[in-house]
């Protein structure tokens, strides 16, 4: 069962949905490796959006899964993060500085940052704030 915070305005459902979302997104991820990775976001409408990672053979042009959810949200003419969720088949696969980076500049210290290991296995749900506490104010 997921573990969701209360009073996120999100609830176990939609976290749910996210979850689904990213899995089957996660399916079309273009590797090099072994981790593929599937992201889904909701925004503050209520819409959501997916992205995979796709990796470059050399590995130096890699797009990030949350990047991917997050180009493809704002290609779509929306800039309004409320919450993502990163998945991948391992431990707690939370999301790199770079991935960060946009997440606090389109959804703020706030945003929730959900992680999941498994199909339908726990959801651990942070703040982006809580992934990188030390992430410069502006």
């Amino acid at each position: 069962m997921p573990e969701t915070r209360e009073n996120t305005g999100i609830s176990k459902q939609q976290w749910e949905e996210l979850a689904a979302a990213a899995w089957e997104c996660r399916r079309n991820a273009y590797i090099q490796g072994d981790t593929r990775v599937g992201a889904a976001l909701l925004t503050g409408s209520g819409k959501i959006f997916t992205g995979c990672n796709l990796e470059h053979i050399f590995r130096c042009h890699d797009v990030h899964a949350e990047v991917n959810a997050i180009t493809t949200m704002v290609a779509a003419g929306a800039t309004d993060l409320k919450a993502i969720i990163i998945v991948a088949e391992c431990g707690l696969f939370t999301p790199c500085g770079g991935c960060l980076d946009w997440i606090f500049q389109l959804g703020g210290p706030d945003c929730l940052v959900a992680c999941q290991a498994r199909t339908g296995g726990e959801i651990r749900v942070f703040t982006a704030a809580e992934l990188m506490p030390q992430y410069p104010r502006y």
